[in-house]
């Protein structure tokens, strides 16, 4: 990415968020990129964040990040996503389910298990914890057809990739990096789509995964706003035209 922009005639460097000696008003803007550490330390990221906006420009901006940082955000975009449950009690009668908290990221704490009870008790420990719980079908078919998750950078799609499975029976965190290069279809775009044009904030980069539903339906795992992987070696001339995006903006 940094040589991406120099090439764009922008000098960047790599600071670590949480570095206190680092002067944030010194930059024109600040990008958020692999904060995963975030999940842990959620308050504290969020915090830095609306300090850095204060003194520069934040891109994801601050409201951006706050919102998308816990997974709650779901309910809220309008559009079809992956059947989800936010409690403990009465949970649907599904085959296989996939418990895990709202705010989390790489597949931490997220469990897979075809017992009901087992899962109630996974959600309820979540609850204890003042977490909230997010109980969803496991869906076979990302065993076969694999996530599709479509990259914008300024809102103009860049490329997309087939994502190999986090929970899929021996799995490991090699296939979890892995990914193929993957034409998405045109009812995953128009999702995609109408995700982005819910968002009323500028945006430099956006990944949205998506499933498809067994009625074959296109439906949204996550939209990745605040630190999503994207995949710029996958297709050539992805981080150049990010680079040209960030351009624009500055």
């Amino acid at each position: 990415m940094l040589a991406a922009w120099r090439e764009a005639g922008i000098e960047g460097r790599v600071e670590r968020w949480d570095d206190a000696a680092v002067d944030w008003s010194s930059y024109d803007v600040v990008v958020v990129r692999s904060v995963w550490d975030y999940v842990l330390r959620r308050a504290e990221f969020l915090a830095w964040a609306r300090r850095v906006q204060s003194v520069t420009r934040l891109l994801n901006p601050y409201t951006v990040l706050e919102s998308n940082t816990d997974k709650t955000y779901l309910r809220d975009l309008g559009v079809p996503i992956v059947p989800t449950h936010w409690s403990s009690r009465e949970l649907p009668d599904w085959p296989e389910y996939v418990v895990k908290p709202s705010v989390s990221g790489g597949a931490r704490d997220t469990t897979r298990t075809a017992d009901r009870a087992e899962a109630a008790r996974l959600a309820a420990e979540l609850e204890a914890a003042g977490r909230t719980p997010m109980v969803q079908p496991y869906l076979d078919m990302v065993e076969s057809e694999g996530e599709t998750s479509l990259l914008y950078f300024g809102g103009r799609l860049s490329h997309a990739v087939r994502r190999s499975p986090m929970l899929a029976a021996g799995a490991t965190d090699a296939d979890n990096a892995r990914a193929q290069f993957r034409t998405p279809a045109p009812d995953q775009v128009e999702l995609a789509e109408k995700v982005l044009t819910a968002i009323p904030h500028v945006l430099l980069y956006a990944r949205i995964d998506l499933v498809r539903l067994p009625d074959g339906r296109p439906a949204v795992i996550e939209a990745e706003l605040t630190e999503p992987y994207l995949y710029l070696s996958h297709e050539p001339g992805a981080a150049a035209r990010f680079a040209a995006v960030l351009r624009e903006l500055l």
